[in-house]
């Protein structure tokens, strides 16, 4: 029982206990507030762009690109073409070239239009040309005879013979259609029907994506649109032929020295065929059919008349006739130039002598 404490001790261990804690609530007490932490620098605001579900850009901006420039060759080819068939300056500009959603290009139409739905093999599904009426109508009146006067447009359907001349006018535009994208796809194209009210034609669901191609034609005083439709899901397989460089033409270059030499060594070797013509003359079928081996076929052509060389067709020299050793052989007299001599020319008109 030695190691217990008295209660005097207990008592002066208390009191020590009580002035320590006490030290110490004034010494915390009295010390400075530690110091606040610097806040972090703020980031640069992030630019948002906003996305629209209703309108998914589903095309690259390269094949947006390329459909923009193939359409502008396209629209100045058959610009070019309608002015041969109306026999008038027509002008087509190629305005816009778009993303939006079928419902969105439909309700933008007008009603009646002519609506010409277009197979385009091997292409899925099907394409759309509009052809806005305020635009027919003059057209129609142009291919008929009219004058340069422009007649009011009726609001109503086309009818059977105006749909028949309408037709030349999509048969120009699918021909050149079919040139402008024979560089990225062989496109059989027809027109599967025409519509006039483009509400009841739905060739995709209303939201799907679809490109719209808008050209604006100006016939005279008369200026109308003109809408070509895709659907991304006829694209979607060619997205990656629909570039830059699949399809651009390469631009010449002048020819230099060591290019020709190259050309030159490359096609050197190559055989051509070379085609003499002896003479032309006309028999009647009769006589074709009593030919036999031995008879004689008589011509009007002078002997000493010199005959044409053709080269893989092509009229090149004039020559004559004549044997050596032992064979058969022509000898090259003069050059003939190409832009007087026709094809199946006996005479050439001029020939340029070496």
């Amino acid at each position: 029982m030695g190691d217990m404490l008295s209660q005097e001790e207990v008592e002066s261990l208390l009191s020590e206990a009580k002035v320590t804690a006490a030290a110490t609530a004034t010494a915390t007490a009295t010390a400075p507030a530690p110091r606040a932490a610097a806040p972090a620098p703020m980031r640069p605001r992030e630019k948002i762009t906003p996305y629209d579900f209703k309108r998914p850009e589903r095309v690259g901006k390269e094949q947006m690109r390329a459909l923009q420039t193939m359409h502008e060759g396209f629209g100045r080819n058959f610009g070019a073409g309608l002015s041969a068939l109306l026999r008038s300056i027509v002008e087509v500009k190629l305005t816009s070239v778009d993303q939006l959603t079928y419902s969105e290009f439909v309700f933008s139409l007008e009603n009646p239009t002519c609506f010409n739905l277009i197979t385009a093999n091997p292409l899925e599904g099907q394409l759309i040309l509009d052809i806005n009426p305020s635009l027919l109508f003059p057209i129609i009146d142009r291919l008929l005879g009219g004058g340069n006067t422009p007649t009011p447009a009726a609001r109503r359907p086309l009818t059977e013979i105006e749909l028949r001349l309408v037709r030349r006018i999509t048969d120009l535009f699918l021909k050149e259609m079919h040139r402008a994208w024979e560089n990225v796809l062989e496109l059989e194209l027809s027109v599967d029907r025409v519509e006039s009210n483009p509400q009841l034609v739905q060739i995709v669901p209303p939201n799907e994506v679809v490109v719209l191609i808008s050209f604006e034609l100006t016939v005279g005083s008369v200026r109308g649109m003109m809408n070509l439709c895709i659907p991304f899901n006829s694209i979607e397989r060619i997205g990656n032929k629909l570039s830059a460089n699949s399809w651009v033409a390469i631009s010449k270059r002048p020819a230099t020295r060591e290019s020709i030499q190259q050309l030159s060594d490359q096609i050197g070797q190559a055989v051509v065929e070379l085609v003499v013509d002896l003479a032309d003359t006309n028999i009647s079928t009769a006589d074709l059919l009593n030919l036999r081996v031995g008879d004689i076929v008589t011509t009007e052509k002078d002997v000493h008349t010199p005959l044409v060389l053709r080269v893989e067709g092509q009229p090149k020299f004039t020559t004559t006739v004549g044997a050596f050793k032992g064979r058969k052989a022509i000898r090259v007299m003069d050059e003939i130039e190409e832009y007087h001599v026709a094809i199946g020319d006996d005479y050439p008109a001029v020939a340029k002598g070496k």
